[in-house]
């Protein structure tokens, strides 16, 4: 049995016209002798019905919760629903599954569950009685029995865990998009889809801000080695994302986030070291107490620096006031997430980088990396100028060389 799992995101079921190519995509599978798996996301967004937001603005926007799950499942299941008995129209047979009855087993954080085991035998029996199923994506159940969710963009997830467990042939990821892009075609001029990926390269641009795969779906690819491809509803074009594959050149694509703060920390004239490490501590104590999320982490002599999401300096001095610390916050800054496999063998990146941004006369406010991704720090003002700057000084509106 060569199995196909096919995801159709909420703008790929939000409509007769894009169900019926989503219809069309799963008659492919079947013509091709594949078995086809569909997992669908809530139909389109917010003002529709039953979108995720949608559905979310019934109860005041909580999103967290045994009952708040609940409701948010919902919108997986109409259109599971829908589009079996539009499948059943087309003279295809197909049933509907929750995520529970197609066997994900999470843990039971509501709103954000982690996906402890997958048991699809449910879906094997009916692909060996050649039905189709259709599963809610974005949501499992618990080890006690109760629905849980998996965050926002979970159905990518639930996708790429039910491939992997069945064992798929193939695991399409369909979106109104044309795959993983060289950066958002939005802001930058050249801009274009990758035809291909590691699964290191996609988990990092999914990370640092490309919309187009949920982080934790490219992180469970990459833990679990399972290929996948990202592809337009309309064209079947798209990004396929593998671990075997060689790279072609040192960058592969090129992100900016929103708005982020960079705080900087200088400790008073502490010479212990012993004392140096505790106030540190303390205050990286402070900061996940308080639910703070902190990026581009760097702790050297000078004191320590780190990014936090939006514009929150004057809540991080409130929080670290009372300790021995100047705090400083500049706010309006951006993070340009440079990423390719290729820069762990080809020296000088960062001088082009530098290079690039500085002929631009982009501030670098601050500058991290690891193994393959290099994060700069830039004024928000200057974002798209120095994503575009990046993009064009490694030429990656051209199409990368085939192998």
């Amino acid at each position: 049995m060569k199995i196909a799992v096919l995801k159709f995101g909420g703008t790929s079921v939000a409509s007769p016209e894009t169900r019926r190519t989503a219809v069309a995509r799963i008659r492919e599978a079947l013509e091709r002798g594949e078995s086809p798996v569909a997992i669908v996301s809530a139909m389109g967004r917010a003002p529709a019905p039953y979108a995720t937001d949608s559905l979310l603005s019934l109860i005041d926007g909580a999103r967290s919760g045994p009952n708040a799950d609940l409701l948010l499942a919902s919108g997986e299941l109409i259109a599971a629903a829908v589009l079996a008995s539009e499948l059943e129209r087309e003279n295809i047979a197909a049933i509907a599954f929750t995520g529970a009855q197609a066997g994900i087993i999470t843990d039971g954080t509501h709103g954000d569950a982690t996906i402890l085991r997958v048991d699809p035998q449910r879906v094997r029996d009916a692909l060996s009685e050649k039905i189709v199923p259709v599963i809610a994506g974005f949501q499992g159940m618990s080890v006690n029995g109760e629905i849980t969710t998996l965050g926002r963009g979970g159905t990518d997830l639930s996708a790429i865990a039910l491939g992997h467990a069945l064992d798929a042939e193939r695991i399409d990821i369909y979106t109104d998009v044309a795959g993983a892009m060289t950066a958002d075609p939005r802001r930058v001029n050249g801009a274009h889809t990758i035809d291909r990926a590691s699964h290191e390269e996609m988990t990092e641009l999914a990370q640092h801000g490309a919309k187009v795969m949920h982080h934790k779906a490219a992180d469970y690819a990459q833990r679990t080695q399972t290929p996948y491809a990202i592809r337009s509803l309309a064209t079947g074009e798209g990004t396929i994302v593998d671990t075997r594959l060689e790279p072609r050149r040192p960058v592969t694509g090129v992100t900016a986030s929103g708005r982020v703060t960079w705080i900087r920390a200088i400790r008073g004239d502490i010479e212990d070291r012993q004392r140096r490490m505790q106030l540190e501590m303390h205050m990286f104590e402070r900061l996940a107490a308080a639910g703070i999320s902190i990026d581009q982490v760097t702790i050297n002599q000078a004191g320590v620096m780190f990014v936090v999401e939006g514009d929150r300096g004057e809540e991080i001095r409130k929080l670290l006031g009372d300790l021995n610390l100047a705090v400083r916050a500049r706010e309006a800054c951006s993070k340009l997430s440079v990423v390719g496999e290729g820069m762990r063998y080809e020296p000088g990146v960062i001088h082009r980088i530098v290079s690039a941004l500085s002929a631009e006369n982009v501030e670098i406010i601050h500058c991290t990396d690891s193994n393959i991704t290099v994060s700069i720090l830039v004024p928000s003002a200057d974002a798209a100028r120095a994503e575009q700057a990046v993009h064009d000084a490694f030429h990656l509106e051209q199409k990368a060389a085939q192998a």
